[in-house]
């Protein structure tokens, strides 16, 4: 378990209290937030999250700093005193982690929803956990999928913010849990596949590989924009089109993506097979090809 924690502008225990009761983050979500891959010390994809984090903080006014630079030294301060930066040089493992950088509005100055002049600035938060990578065998059993009641309204002006206000996919991945599954796929208001949880979606039809569209409302994650990028050398054709339930169903492999999960295959939705009902070898060429491109990155040979 983490040991310390990086609010504002120092290191603080883990297990001490960390922000006001105030706190608009806390009391209402009004807070945004980005979770991120490091190996050896180098954030994966550190200007896109930090772009993303931006473009999050834009819709609902949430003031961030103009320069990175202090949260950059946050994030590498932090990895360094959790012992998540080593690079291996010493015989033991490089350092891996998973971090969440949370940006809250900051403290109530008056009740009520309409922020009104804050005066302590936003609350910057950022947290490290050691991250092991998923092997090909503990992933051979594949996640079950279901479809959640939850829908997603594409045309919303807060569609792919990342916010902390996630009661709707703490509801849907209940809804997961109570069907015996891992996970739950939320529609968009028109019926078709927005994306899971807390990942992207992606199916598999012969060599084309497809993933709905950011119009459906889904995150832009950085690890889908990669395997879009990378797709074609690894012989598929990657497109953003609209997917359908039947479409879902009908694949011949289903992955999800997120930053730190990583390509994670789907074998069964609503109780039926996808594919073979067996991890695919695109999903486990992806995963790998995305495994083996962070280590170059950390090494920067990339």
């Amino acid at each position: 378990m983490p040991t310390l924690v990086w609010v504002n502008d120092r290191l603080v225990r883990a297990d001490a209290p960390q922000i006001l009761v105030a706190d608009r983050g806390f009391m209402l979500g009004d807070a945004i937030f980005e979770t991120l891959r490091a190996r050896r010390g180098v954030v994966i994809e550190l200007d896109e999250h930090l772009e993303r984090l931006r473009e999050s903080a834009v819709p609902l006014g949430i003031p961030l700093p103009a320069d990175d630079a202090p949260l950059v030294t946050a994030i590498r301060a932090l990895l360094s005193a959790e012992g998540l930066a080593g690079d291996g040089s010493d015989g033991r493992p490089p350092g891996d982690a998973a971090l969440r950088v949370t940006v809250s509005r900051g403290a109530f100055a008056a009740r009520g929803l309409a922020p009104r002049g804050e005066s302590g600035g936003p609350t910057v938060i950022v947290q490290a956990w050691p991250h092991t990578p998923p092997t090909a065998d503990s992933l051979q059993p594949g996640l079950t999928l279901v479809t959640s009641s939850v829908r997603r309204d594409p045309g919303s002006p807060l569609a792919g913010v990342k916010s902390t206000s996630r009661a709707e996919n703490v509801y849907a991945r209940l809804e997961a849990e109570r069907a015996g599954a891992d996970d739950a796929i939320l529609l968009t208001s028109a019926g078709d596949v927005c994306e899971a949880t807390s990942a992207n979606v992606f199916i598999v039809r012969g060599e084309r590989v497809v993933t709905p569209p950011l119009a459906a409302g889904c995150l832009a994650g950085t690890t889908r924009a990669w395997l879009l990028a990378h797709a074609a050398s690894h012989g598929l054709v990657a497109d953003e089109a609209v997917v359908t339930p039947g479409a879902l169903a009908a694949a011949d492999e289903v992955f999800l993506t997120s930053s730190v999960a990583g390509v994670i295959p789907a074998v069964r939705i609503d109780g039926a097979a996808i594919g073979r009902g067996a991890p695919g070898p695109f999903t486990e060429l992806l995963r790998q090809s995305r495994e083996s491109w962070i280590d170059r990155v950390s090494l920067g040979r990339a």
